[in-house]
C-alpha cells in the first residue's frame, strides 16, 4: 500500500470552507435543526432517542437504521446492509477488501477524489472520462476496453459529483450486466439519489441490479444531514458483507449511538426530507439560470441532471484557478475550481468549477459574485 496524498477537497476547505462569507460550493443539500429532525420521529423512535444510552453499539449498525435502510430497495434486506461513520469510511473499507496487490480497478473521472486514490494506493487502476462535450456522457464500450483479466471492481457515482450527471437508465442497467457477465463488483456511489428533478431519471440502485454489487449512501447529501456522519453500503453478498464488517474493527468498530437513532428518523422520513430538497433546488435553478445568463461571456452554465452540485465551464482569459482564489479572497465568494477534480489516470477539464444549489437563499452569495464581476476591470 502506498501513502494516500493530501485530500484536495478537504486541503482547500480546511483553508475556506468556515471563513468564506458565502460557501456556494456546498455539496450537501439543506440541513436541518434537531427540532425539526425529531419532529419527524415516529412513537417508536421518539422512545428510542429520550431512553438513549451511550454504550457501544453493533458494528453492522443499528438493528432498526439497518431495517429502514433495507425498506428503501426492492431486493435487499437488513442483513444485507453495514452501516459506517460517513460515506467515506464505506469507501474506503470497501476498496480495502474488494483490491490488493495484482488487481485492477476502473474508476470515472472527474470523480470524488478517494474513489481514484484509494483505489490506486491497492492496486492498478484505469479511467474512463466523462465526455464533457456530449453532456458528460459515459461511453460504456470505453469501460469495457478498460476491464481487464484482473479487474475486480468498477466504481461509479450518479448523479456524479462534481457534474451532476445522470446516465440513462438502460446504460446503467447494461454497466450492471456487463460487471456481472465478468465476474466484477460494481461500486456505486448513490449519495446524490433522490434529488433528480425528472423521477423517470432516477437509476435503480445497484444493490437491486446485482448481489454482487455495491449500493453506496449516506444521510449527508441528498438527505442533508452532514453531521450526523452515518453512511452504509447495501450489497446482497452476505460473505462479502461479512468481510466489510471485519475491516470496521480496525477503523471506527461502531457507530455513534445517537446519530443512528436520528438517522433511523431520517430514513423512516426520507419521502418527506427528499421532496424539501428537492423544491429547494427548483426555487434555487432559475437565480442561478438567471446569474448565469448575464454574465454569458464569462461561463457555460447548465443545471445538473440530478443532486445539488453542477460544473459550470469559466472561458475568462484568466483561468478558473486564478479565478477562484481571487473571488474568495476579494468578495469572500468560496467555489471549487478543476484542480480539486483532476485524475491522475487520464485528461480532465481544466476550466471548471463546483457550485452547490441545494442550501437555502443563494441570493447573498449571488449578489457579492455579481457585484465582485461587475466591479473588474
Amino acid at each position: 500500500m502506498t501513502q494516500l496524498p493530501d485530500f484536495r477537497l478537504e486541503t482547500y476547505f480546511s483553508r475556506w470552507e468556515f471563513t468564506a462569507r458565502h460557501h456556494l460550493t456546498a455539496s450537501d443539500a439543506q440541513t436541518m435543526t434537531m427540532a425539526e429532525l425529531l419532529a419527524l420521529a415516529d412513537a417508536e423512535d421518539r422512545h428510542a432517542w429520550e431512553t438513549l444510552s451511550f454504550g457501544y453499539t453493533q458494528t453492522f449498525g443499528d438493528p432498526g437504521l439497518r431495517h429502514a435502510i433495507a425498506q428503501m430497495y426492492d431486493h435487499a434486506e437488513a442483513d444485507d446492509v453495514i452501516c459506517f461513520a460517513g460515506a467515506e469510511e464505506a469507501l474506503y473499507i470497501a476498496m480495502q477488501v474488494l483490491l490488493g496487490p495484482g488487481d485492477h480497478a476502473v474508476v470515472l473521472a472527474p470523480n470524488y477524489q478517494a474513489a481514484e486514490t484509494v483505489p490506486l494506493s491497492l492496486c492498478e487502476v484505469g479511467a474512463v472520462a466523462l465526455d464533457p462535450e456530449r453532456d458528460w456522457a459515459l461511453d460504456l464500450d470505453e469501460v469495457v476496453a478498460a476491464i481487464r483479466p484482473n479487474t475486480r471492481v468498477v466504481s461509479v457515482n450518479f448523479p456524479n459529483n462534481p457534474t451532476g450527471k445522470v446516465i440513462d437508465v438502460a446504460d446503467f442497467t447494461r454497466l450492471a450486466h456487463l460487471c456481472d457477465e465478468r465476474g466484477i463488483h460494481l461500486f456505486s456511489d448513490e449519495v446524490y439519489r433522490g434529488l433528480e428533478p425528472d423521477p423517470s431519471r432516477t437509476l435503480p440502485q445497484a444493490a437491486d441490479l446485482s448481489q454482487r454489487a455495491l449500493s453506496l449512501n449516506v444521510t449527508s447529501k441528498s438527505l442533508g444531514l452532514p453531521g450526523l456522519r452515518i453512511g452504509w453500503i447495501t450489497c446482497r453478498d452476505r460473505e462479502l458483507r461479512s468481510r466489510l464488517e471485519r475491516a470496521k474493527h480496525y477503523t471506527t468498530i461502531c457507530n455513534s449511538a445517537p446519530s443512528e437513532v436520528l438517522a433511523r428518523i431520517a430514513v423512516k422520513a426520507r419521502q418527506y426530507i427528499l421532496e424539501r430538497n428537492r423544491a429547494i433546488i427548483a426555487a434555487n435553478v432559475p437565480a442561478f439560470d438567471a446569474f448565469f445568463a448575464e454574465f454569458g461571456e464569462l461561463f457555460e452554465w447548465r443545471a445538473p441532471d440530478g443532486g445539488c452540485v453542477a460544473y459550470p465551464r469559466y472561458l475568462g482569459p484568466d483561468g478558473v484557478e486564478a479565478f477562484c482564489t481571487e473571488l474568495v479572497e476579494q468578495a469572500g465568494v468560496l467555489l471549487l475550481p478543476a484542480s480539486i477534480y483532476r485524475s491522475e489516470l487520464t485528461d480532465t477539464p481544466t476550466d471548471r468549477f463546483r457550485v452547490g444549489i441545494g442550501r437555502h437563499d443563494p441570493a447573498p452569495a449571488l449578489d457579492a459574485f455579481a457585484a465582485w464581476l461587475r466591479a473588474r476591470p
